[in-house]
C-alpha cells in the first residue's frame, strides 16, 4: 500500500470511498493492520483498558503513549498513524504543542484531542505549526466521568445541535478528521454529509465516510461488547484473515449492519 496522508483520506470521501481505521499498540499488528488495508491506525488511550487492565483511559500518561506509538510506527507498511492525546495532556494549549510534539516525533503523523468548541483555538495553533489533528465528538472517553458512564451522545435535539456545532467550528479550527463516537446514526451522517473534512464512526451508524474499532473488540477478545461490535474472527482461520474482513466489510458498507447503531 501506497503511504496513506490526509490528502488521500480527503480523497476518499471526495470519491465516496469508505475507509477503514484499527486500532494498534505494537509492532507486530502495526504490520498485521496495515497489510491487511487499513489506511488509517489509531494508536487508542484505550490501551489504558484493554493493555494496562484500568478501568478507563484516564490513568494513561503520555509518555505511554508515546512509547506505543514509536512502536506501531516500527511495523506499519504505509498506514497513516494517529495518536491520542491521552486525559489532560492538552488543557493549554502550550502543553497540547509539547506533548503533540513527542507523539509526533514518536512516529505519529497526526495527533487526536476529545472535546468540543474549547479546542478551537488549540487545533488552530498546532495545525499553524504543522501537526494536524483529528477531532472526536460524542462519547469521550475522558469525559467518562461526567457523563456518568458510556452513554450515548446527541439523542435530545438540543444535544444534536450542540454536537453539530462543534463539528463545524472544529472542521472551521482546521482539523482534518473527526471522529464521531455513540452518537444516533441520523446525527452522524448529517454531520458527515455536512462537513468537507472525513468523519470516522464508533457507534455511530453506517452513514460516516469510514469506521474505526478497537482491535481487541473486532478480533473477540473484549469481556464486554458494545452494540456496534463485532466478531470478525468467527469463521476467519486466523488474524490476518479476520483484519482482511473487517476492512472489506467496511469498505463494501456492509459493517455496520443498521441493528449495530444507535437511533
Amino acid at each position: 500500500m501506497a503511504n496513506v496522508s490526509v490528502k488521500t483520506l480527503q480523497d476518499l470521501k471526495e470519491q465516496g470511498e469508505k475507509f477503514c481505521c484499527i486500532t494498534a499498540y505494537d509492532a507486530t499488528f502495526s504490520r498485521l493492520i496495515s497489510e491487511a488495508g487499513a489506511e488509517t491506525m489509531l494508536v487508542g488511550d484505550s490501551l489504558g483498558m484493554v493493555l494496562q487492565g484500568h478501568e478507563s483511559t484516564v490513568p494513561v500518561t503520555i509518555d505511554d503513549m508515546a512509547y506505543h506509538t514509536a512502536s506501531v510506527a516500527r511495523g506499519n507498511r504505509g498506514a497513516m498513524i494517529m495518536a491520542d492525546m491521552p486525559f489532560m495532556s492538552y488543557a493549554t494549549a502550550e502543553q497540547a504543542m509539547v506533548n503533540a510534539t513527542s507523539l509526533m516525533q514518536a512516529g505519529a503523523q497526526m495527533v487526536k484531542m476529545e472535546g468540543g468548541t474549547w479546542l478551537s483555538g488549540t487545533i488552530e495553533k498546532l495545525v499553524e505549526r504543522g501537526i494536524p489533528v483529528c477531532a472526536h465528538l460524542g462519547l469521550t472517553p475522558q469525559s467518562v466521568n461526567v457523563f456518568g458512564g458510556y452513554r450515548v451522545q446527541g439523542r435530545t435535539p438540543k444535544g444534536a445541535k450542540s454536537i453539530l456545532a462543534d463539528a463545524v467550528e472544529i472542521q472551521d479550527a482546521g482539523a482534518s478528521l473527526l471522529v464521531l463516537e455513540c452518537v444516533p446514526s441520523e446525527l452522524a451522517t448529517d454531520i458527515s454529509e455536512k462537513l468537507t473534512i472525513p468523519v470516522i464512526g464508533i457507534g455511530a451508524g453506517p452513514g460516516t465516510d469510514a469506521q474505526v474499532l478497537v482491535m481487541h473488540d473486532m478480533l473477540g477478545l473484549a469481556e464486554h461488547n458494545a452494540r456496534f461490535v463485532e466478531n470478525f474472527m468467527a469463521g476467519a482461520d486466523s488474524i490476518q484473515e479476520a483484519l482482511a474482513a473487517f476492512v472489506a466489510a467496511v469498505k463494501s458498507g456492509a459493517y455496520p449492519r443498521p441493528e449495530q447503531a444507535y437511533s
